[in-house]
């Protein structure tokens, strides 16, 4: 199955659609939608042609390993842009995106699950940094924000001599449990549902239903190990940023969403 330009034209109606549900209930969002829907459709057409030079012939490998790289560093910066009131999180947030990257790549291409090339590497790797910026960004809100209603217990257990990371260790149990919550229902909820994106792509390019299913399976898993892995590490590097050297939480505040 193919997407003619002119059906990509037709399917904007459906953006018209959301914008003018917004209009009708007086959301104030049409502009927000149409900016979103024109972004990504931008961004899509020239990762589109990013991978179509990166998939031809002789083209070397280290350009994928390349593009992986920005996407690392990009989403550092935009998980920032999205979390300002998170203190020191970008370098945390590349760490994390680091690490969720290296056991999900690892996994998939090391064990063989599928081949080294750059018509896998470049989507398995946004996948996964996609979903970890979701999960960082989470992750971040929740301990900031845990940790400014807390603060008179912490401040507590600091001063009965406890380090800081062990005062917030009793805190750290619940961020983590609401960050990876959402990911662990969206996959229970997989296949019988709804049918996710990646498996109704597969079915309409004429993959066999099983194959496809297969490939999704694949995907969920991913997603679950980089989100388990990008809150773990977001969570660790933000606790020792949030006390001072001397073991003193710093003032946080509750950021508006």
């Amino acid at each position: 199955m193919t997407i003619s330009w002119t059906g990509l034209a037709v399917s904007l109606v459906l953006v018209v659609v959301a914008a003018g549900i917004s209009l009708a209930w007086r959301l104030g969002l049409e502009r927000s939608i149409v900016w979103a829907a024109a972004r990504a459709l931008v961004q899509l057409l020239i990762v589109g042609g990013v991978l179509a030079l990166l998939l031809l012939p002789g083209v070397s490998l280290w350009w994928s390993w390349l593009w992986v790289a920005a996407m690392l560093g990009y989403a550092a910066y935009t998980a920032k842009q999205r979390a300002p009131a998170v203190p020191g999180l970008l370098p945390v947030a590349g760490a994390a995106f680091l690490a969720a990257g290296a056991v999900c790549l690892v996994v998939l291409f090391g064990l063989g699950v599928f081949p080294l090339t750059s018509r896998t590497l470049v989507p398995m790797a946004g996948l996964i940094v996609g979903n970890a910026m979701t999960s960082t960004v989470l992750a971040g809100r929740r301990l900031s924000e845990e940790f400014a209603d807390k603060r008179a217990e912490i401040e507590a257990r600091l001063a009965l001599g406890q380090s800081g990371r062990d005062a917030a260790r009793p805190y750290l149990r619940g961020v983590l449990r609401s960050a990876l919550s959402p990911q662990i229902e969206t996959t229970k909820a997989t296949g019988l549902v709804f049918l996710p994106g990646a498996m109704t792509g597969l079915i309409l390019a004429g993959v066999p239903p099983l194959q496809a299913v297969l490939v999704q399976a694949v995907v969920m898993f991913l997603v679950l190990a980089a989100a388990a892995t990008t809150t773990s590490v977001v969570a660790l590097g933000l606790v020792r940023r949030l006390f001072t050297p001397d073991d003193q939480l710093l003032a946080l505040s509750r950021e508006r969403t």
